[in-house]
């Protein structure tokens, strides 16, 4: 029988994290509840989950740092990790999708939304059920490995970056608009906000390094992938 999937819940409010966690039982979900950021990284090294419910304002070290910390360890680095905040500004949004964030849910939610988005970020955590091979102008992609390769050189991105990475390269030099990267990247469901998409190009361009120029911003129309930047960084 296959196990239910582990969702750390790393919230400082105890009404908080119950209701969550009774919501997250009723729905076929396991939920570990952690208080703060010591007890969670306990419970992580006790045993991973497969994804996190991080609060933003922790006792001691706060959401951010705690997701800056998980994403530079090798062995907590692809667990999902949605933030859960009382502060609904973009800049804060952006903060903590900066920090390592998969997505964010601002409070109060509902409980169809939470349940949403964990089965968005975990569908987005399962491999590729195609094996295949794509190689764009020195760029090359392993789906069967989940490994990336430029000019030989190995580079490290995370699972929404390599899924993000893909869906580009398999339609090299066409144009994607956010809406359309959403839907085969993310997923079909009405959660996330365009904006999250620029996040993640950021951050797979940073991921890239030299071979970053091959993601080529189209203003008013969205991101595409080119050869041709890869011929003019290697001239």
């Amino acid at each position: 029988m296959k196990k239910p999937p582990r969702i750390l819940i790393v919230e400082d409010e105890p009404a908080i994290a119950e209701l969550i966690a009774v919501n997250l039982r009723h729905n076929g979900f396991a939920p570990t509840w952690a208080e703060d950021g010591a007890v969670a990284q306990r419970e992580m090294d006790t045993a991973l989950p497969d994804a996190i419910l991080l609060d933003w304002m922790l006792p001691g070290q706060s959401g951010l740092v705690l997701a800056r910390k998980w994403r530079g360890d090798a062995r907590t680095k692809d667990i999902p990790i949605l933030m859960l905040t009382a502060r609904g500004d973009e800049p804060d949004k952006v903060a903590g999708l900066d920090a390592g964030a998969d997505d964010y849910i601002t409070k109060p939610f509902s409980t169809q939304e939470l349940l949403a988005r964990i089965r968005a970020v975990l569908r987005r955590r399962s491999p590729e059920p195609a094996d295949e091979t794509i190689e764009v102008g020195g760029l090359r992609l392993d789906s069967a490995t989940h490994r990336v390769t430029w000019h030989g050189r190995a580079l490290k991105l995370g699972p929404t970056e390599f899924k993000l990475l893909q869906h580009l390269m398999k339609y090299p030099e066409r144009v994607h608009s956010r809406s359309q990267l959403l839907d085969k990247v993310w997923g079909d469901h009405v959660f996330i906000e365009e904006r999250t998409v620029d996040v993640h190009v950021k951050r797979l361009r940073e991921s890239l390094g030299p071979a970053g120029a091959m993601v080529e911003t189209v203003r008013g129309a969205g991101y595409r992938l080119t050869a041709q930047a890869a011929e003019r960084e290697a001239s």
